[in-house]
């Protein structure tokens, strides 16, 4: 399971459409809306980096309020929750 962190940068009033539009996408499990320079933060769990790549390229560019983003990808996670637990359930 790769985990991804997406920063996202929407057109000035497409803060809420975006995040509706995003969680219709597959392997998109969480969205923030965010301070800063970014607009919201998207968490995405898939199978493969492959799959982050077809999510990021091809998903996101369907999404037209959509004007940048910034991916970065999750070595480890430290958390006080049981994050397995969380998300084990169907994938």
């Amino acid at each position: 399971m790769v985990t991804a962190i997406i920063l996202i940068k929407t057109t000035r009033s497409g803060v809420n459409e975006t995040a509706k539009k995003l969680l219709s996408v597959k392997g998109i499990t969480e969205i923030y809306s965010v301070s800063g320079k970014h607009d919201l933060l998207a968490i995405a769990r898939v199978p493969s980096n492959d799959d982050v790549s077809a999510l990021v390229t091809e998903k996101l560019l369907e999404i037209e309020t959509i004007e940048d983003t910034e991916t970065m990808l999750a070595f480890k996670a430290f958390s006080q929750f049981d994050l397995e637990a969380m998300f084990s359930v169907g994938m």
